[in-house]
């Protein structure tokens, strides 16, 4: 599909439908495709959006990783925990 300028626009129209109608065709004709590409910029993410959204996943990735390792120390020290009651109601058990 071959592209045409506006102005290429303009002469082909004016030929057939008049100098006005064909301004008023081709002023029309750009402010819908400057409307659809605004349209179409405040959807796309800009480079800025991109490196704040990687920064973001980057802080909750360290975070879960933080929180894994604080975990695992957690559950070593209920383990041993529970270790010393199960010995100490061992004992208590074999001294009667």
């Amino acid at each position: 599909m071959p592209t045409i300028t506006i102005t290429r626009l303009y002469d082909l129209v004016s030929v057939k439908l008049g100098k006005e109608t064909a301004e008023n065709l081709t002023t029309f004709i750009e402010e819908k495709i400057k409307c659809e590409v605004d349209i179409k910029n405040s959807i796309l993410a800009s480079k800025e959006d991109v490196a704040r959204v990687e920064t973001k996943i980057e802080t909750i990735i360290k975070d879960a990783a933080n929180n894994r390792a604080e975990m695992i120390k957690w559950m070593f020290v209920f383990w041993i925990g529970q270790m010393a009651a199960m010995f100490g109601f061992i004992v208590l058990f074999l001294k009667k």
